[in-house]
């Protein structure tokens, strides 16, 4: 069986002046939306991951609207929400559990931000013997600085995120290749 796991598309990750400039793939969020739209046509498992910041400043902080999950992949009642305080998904959350129970081999994982929550989710599942599938473009980051005070610009920071997380950690793919693979195949071209 796959799952989708949409990690932390808020409305806080938009305030860009707090995560440190400039953003990639403004596509991003209706890629994402394309895939949820799928795996809802298909009844399949879909689980939202929202952060809770425990910093009072942060967009994230729960009760701030920033802390709400963007309109256009809002859960729909029955999808499950899992709600966390730290980068990856599994720490602290239920997440492990009811994929376990749920019978999940492979996690198609989408969201924000590449080189953070999603890159952190991404690994933990891995470890834990999930076969995840990130989907590039439906996924991205800030312009980031070095600890020398050079700037990494958006793109750069995605793609050197996205190489890292190649083959040792998930297939790496683009929404289109994910959804023909899917139509074909189904869920078995993953697993």
């Amino acid at each position: 069986m796959i799952a989708l796991l949409l990690i932390d598309i808020q409305k806080g990750l938009d305030q860009s002046e707090h995560w440190g400039g400039s953003r990639n793939n403004p596509s991003a969020e209706s890629n994402c939306r394309e895939i949820l739209d799928y795996f809802r046509s298909k009844n399949w498992p879909i689980f939202h991951i929202q952060h809770c910041s425990t910093n009072p400043e942060s967009p994230l902080f729960p009760g701030k609207q920033g802390h709400d999950i963007k309109a256009e992949v809002a859960p729909l009642e029955g999808e499950k929400v899992i709600t966390k305080n730290t980068n990856s998904a599994f720490v602290g959350t239920a997440l492990h559990e009811l994929l376990t129970v749920g019978g999940i081999e492979s996690l198609v994982i989408v969201g924000l931000t590449t080189d953070h929550c999603v890159s952190a989710t991404v690994r933990s599942s891995a470890d834990l013997g999930f076969r995840p599938i990130l989907v590039a473009d439906a996924t991205a980051t800030y312009s980031k600085t070095g600890f020398d005070g050079s700037l990494y610009e958006a793109q750069l920071v995605h793609s050197i995120s996205l190489a890292s997380l190649k083959d040792e950690f998930a297939l790496i793919i683009n929404t289109s290749t994910l959804l023909d693979k899917l139509e074909v195949s189904g869920p078995a071209s993953f697993i």
